[in-house]
């Protein structure tokens, strides 16, 4: 499964609002976790099983908890069991069909 999420704290007291050390100290659980994964601006992806992935996901969302007074959760989960390595292959398909059609 592939899972893409964004856990950030709010009530931080911060005037900048800045959420960057909590993010990364999420991200460091993603990291850490051994699984494939990719950080962009916006969002992590995680791929693996499902008890696995959660368990990542959980931890990561723990290691927000002291930044703020609350924690927000967005997650996007794809399940297609039977499938592995589509972090990139997803990826790898796209640009091929952009190519394809000349776009």
């Amino acid at each position: 499964m592939l899972v893409a999420f964004s856990v950030a704290p709010s009530g931080t007291g911060r005037a900048d609002g800045s959420v960057h050390d909590a993010v990364a100290a999420a991200v460091a659980v993603v990291r850490a976790s051994g699984l494939p994964n990719r950080t962009t601006s916006m969002f992590t992806e995680i791929e693996g099983e499902w008890d696995e992935v959660m368990d990542v996901v959980k931890r990561a969302t723990e290691a927000v908890l002291p930044f703020g007074s609350r924690v927000s959760l967005v997650l996007k989960a794809d399940i297609r069991p039977g499938y592995t390595g589509e972090l990139d292959a997803k990826i790898d398909r796209l640009e091929r069909a952009i190519d394809d059609d000349g776009l």
